[in-house]
């Protein structure tokens, strides 16, 4: 099992559009990645939101975090403060409930 990782610090007051956004636009271009497990955001206090995603192999974490990359600069460029960062690599611990 491998995670996709993207983060970004958002502008404040603009969480409500961003997940629409993302709703709409990124999970059915990540979720479309061979390999597709699961997806995940999160949006912190200070603003900065955290995309996870989960796949079968490294190869489809790194294709999805370069969709995603190209999708955030061309469509949540103005609700950023700042460049998306994204990382790939094994998941050494999960549980579930």
């Amino acid at each position: 099992m491998y995670a996709a990782i993207r983060q970004a610090k958002a502008k404040t007051g603009s969480a409500e559009e961003l997940a629409r956004r993302v709703k709409e636009g990124a999970i059915p271009i990540i979720s479309d990645v061979d390999g597709f497990r699961a997806y995940y955001v999160v949006y912190a206090g200070d603003d900065t939101v955290t995309a996870i995603s989960i796949f079968d192999k490294y190869e489809q974490a790194e294709e999805a975090n370069r969709r995603a990359i190209a999708w955030i600069e061309q469509n949540l460029a103005p609700l950023l403060a700042g460049n998306a960062s994204a990382v790939a690599g094994p998941v050494i611990v999960h549980t579930l409930a």
